[in-house]
């Protein structure tokens, strides 16, 4: 991160992102900063996520999201899965830094996909799919698997062990990518390497936070 700048840590906008991804093309930003009125909007409609929580878009939702991008890069047509994506995170905003990879945002509640569906449209999105199925019905394998506190890491696992492809062109190994607790997990069929978010973003919300890369031991 640059020492000088000098963003407040409580800011909650497009700058709180721009604080620590400071490459981000002039098209990116204007995207992430649409996020605010889109969520805004549909938020008061559908309960996308927690209603308290709409002031924190960015540092609550979008830079978690985004801690992913701190543990890895995804080169162009890497495929990822967001599985129980809910309101969209953490695909929506890693889709907007990685234009190049392709995102299957998955959920079985149909009103949030439907209003996934809309926001990835209105931000011309072209790298992202919505679909509204139950992840048993997912049979395709991708890279990365992405989670947000969908379910223990062993039953998440139980999930989506079928749908990571073997073949790894990323400089992590294929397998998941997954925003919870730092509270230590042990799953035998996996090697597990746990990051710390404060290690990324200064704010206190990402105290006790973490990104765990998973993948088969086999």
């Amino acid at each position: 991160m640059n020492p000088s700048v000098t963003i407040p840590l409580e800011i909650d906008s497009v700058a709180l992102v721009h604080r620590y991804f400071q490459t981000l093309s002039s098209h990116q930003l204007s995207l992430l900063e649409q996020l605010g009125d889109l969520y805004t909007y549909w938020n008061a409609r559908i309960n996308l996520i927690s209603r308290k929580d709409i002031a924190r878009l960015y540092g609550h939702h979008v830079l978690h999201a985004l801690a992913i991008a701190k543990v890895s890069s995804f080169c162009p047509h890497t495929r990822l899965l967001d599985l129980g994506t809910g309101g969209g995170f953490p695909g929506i905003p890693l889709a907007i830094l990685f234009p190049e990879a392709t995102f299957h945002l998955v959920d079985s509640v149909e009103k949030k996909t439907k209003v996934v569906r809309l926001i990835a449209a209105a931000l011309g999105l072209q790298n992202v799919q919505v679909s509204c199925t139950r992840g048993e019905q997912v049979t395709e394998q991708y890279d990365f698997v992405l989670g947000r506190g969908v379910a223990n890491l062993a039953l998440f696992y139980s999930w989506v062990q079928n749908k990571i492809s073997p073949l790894s062109k990323n400089s992590l190994q294929n397998g998941i990518l997954y925003l919870k607790g730092t509270d230590s997990v042990q799953v035998p069929a996996l090697s597990i390497h746990t990051y710390p978010i404060q290690d990324f973003f200064q704010e206190p919300f990402f105290s006790g936070k973490c990104v765990v890369h998973a993948h088969p031991t086999g």
